[in-house]
Order: structure tokens, then sequence, then C-alpha cells
């Protein structure tokens, strides 16, 4: 899962993403075992100064990659590119796998121009032509502006599930929910139940030694979180749980995490922390954070930011 995650804000681990609604296409070739589903929208994050720097502190290597290969296709990931969609899944054999979606002015006409006369052949898969690329991904188009990109293994899967081969995320109705609930959104993320519950483990640090961590982490559900900056930078993550109850443990759990953190926290940290708000909606664990663009950048250069980043 870390090969595309992308870390997220305060002492939460998870992923920073900016996004928009899925495309039919899109969702056909996103297996039906996903673990996590990361949009970035590209347009919203270049008009965001904090935004940038942003990606520029958490850009992990696999994203330049993406970008670079991108180039080589003749595609500005800067001016072209109106989304880029990671998802991470699950097979049987092989634990996890990623792929990448590439949607914008991408010109199919000229890339596939370029490929020929750089004498670069591809294969055929199932209906679809896979070009390799000297990074050692592969990409095929699933429409003239939408690019399925990753490890060939990868991309097959995907394209296998969109043959209907394989389950794909139409098959997933906890996925597909949390989707659903996620991408009116300028900017969203889903977790399965498993990489939610690695992220609470991660975020918790500390208080997830307690016993009632035990007992709530078997109750817990998908996730989504949005992360908008519009107007500074705002944060909400939604967790749901088996029961009220439940939600509201960990609701108690998270703020003991959050006091854990305070103990060795600087001015800066500990303000942030105090930002944040955490409670229980129904089944439903909801956290909130708001902050301006000066306090964030500032917070981007904490140790704490450090630590939870990585």
């Amino acid at each position: 899962m870390k090969k595309f995650l992308l870390p997220a804000v305060i002492c939460l681990a998870g992923t920073l993403a900016f996004g928009a609604p899925l495309s039919s296409n899109a969702r056909a070739v996103i297996p039906a075992s996903a673990q996590q589903i990361i949009c970035v929208d590209y347009r919203a994050m270049h008009n965001s100064p904090t935004a940038m720097e942003l990606k520029a502190r958490v850009l992990p290597e696999s994203l330049k990659e993406v970008e670079g290969s991108l180039k080589e296709m003749g595609i500005n990931a800067d001016t072209d590119v109106d989304q880029l969609t990671f998802v991470s899944f699950r097979t049987q054999k092989n634990g996890l796998r990623s792929v990448g979606i590439a949607q914008g002015n991408l010109n199919k006409k000229q890339v596939l121009a370029g490929f020929k006369k750089r004498k670069v052949t591809g294969t055929k898969f199932l209906q679809n032509v896979l070009y390799p690329l000297s990074t050692g991904i592969q990409l095929t188009f699933l429409d003239d502006n939408t690019l399925l990109f990753g490890e060939p293994t990868s991309v097959k899967d995907g394209l296998s599930a969109q043959n209907g081969d394989t389950p794909n995320l139409g098959s997933n109705s906890d996925l597909t929910s949390e989707v659903s609930n996620a991408e009116s959104e300028p900017v969203w993320s889903v977790l399965d139940t498993i990489g939610t519950q690695t992220m609470l483990r991660s975020a918790l640090g500390d208080a997830s030694k307690l016993a009632d961590y035990d007992t709530v982490r078997k109750r817990v559900g998908a996730s989504r979180y949005t992360l908008d900056f519009t107007r500074g930078v705002t944060f909400n993550l939604y967790v749901t749980t088996s029961d009220s109850m439940t939600a509201g443990v960990l609701s108690t759990l998270v703020k003991a995490g959050m006091m854990y953190r305070k103990m060795n926290a600087s001015p800066i940290e500990k303000n942030a922390i105090n930002d944040m708000t955490v409670d229980s909606d129904s089944s439903a664990l909801r956290i909130h954070f708001e902050s301006n663009d000066s306090q964030f950048q500032a917070l981007l250069h904490s140790d704490l930011f450090a630590a939870v980043s990585r």
C-alpha cells in the first residue's frame, strides 16, 4: 500500500488526495479487492500554494515516476492532466498491486503517433493494446482521454475487471458506498476495512496498545476522507463501525491518542491538535480539522508532520 500513499495531516497517518468523481471507465477497471482509491485533482492542486508545498514535501518517488512516464509520452502532467487516480488492490497469491488512471486532455492520436515514430510496438490483451515505457510500466487507453497504467500484471488485472472476467468495484458494496459519499467533494479518498484498521493503528500511536482498541478494531469498517484547500485547509475523516457504541469507544481512543501526542508536541503542533474535533455520529467516527494557510505551512516543517508522513 505504501507505493501510492501520500501522507495526510496532523496526527492521522493516511493519504493526501485531491479528487473528483470517478468516470465510468475508471470505475470499471478498479478490482473489487481494492484496498484504497486515491484521486489527485491536478487543477485544484495548482490553484493552491499550500497544496503545492505539501505536494513538494511528501511527493513519493512513485508519483515522480508517473509524471516522468507521462512526459515520455508527450503528456505534461501540469497542463494536460485533470485527474490522477491511484488504486491499490489485493490479489490472492501476490499481496498488493497498484494501478493508476490518468484523465484529461491526453491527445491519444498524438501519443500513439509518438509511439509509432519511436517504433514502440504494443501487445494485444483482450480488447486493448498495451504499450511499454522505459520506466517498466505499461499503459493503455480506455478512451481518448483516459489512460490506465502500471506494472504489466496490474494493468491486465484492471482490464480483466473491466471485461467482467473478475469482479470490479461495482460488486464491492462497502467501498462503492464510501465512494458515493466522498466523490461529490473536491478532494477525497477511500479505504477498505483492512486499510482503515492500519490507518487507525498508526494514527492512534500508543493509544492502540489500550485493551479497548483490540475490541473495537474488529468492528471497524471502511472509511473515507476529504481534504479541501479552497479556504485554508479543511480535513474530514469518517470511519464506519458496526454500531454507535463502537463509534463512541473509538472516538474516546482517538482523543486519548491526541493527548499522548500532545505530551511531546511543540507549540505549533499542540495548536494543531487542539484545532481537531473528534466525535461520533450514529455508527461513524468523525474527525475534523481546519487551519489557515500560514498555520498549516508552519506545521509542514514540524517534527510531528515529519513523523506521520513517513
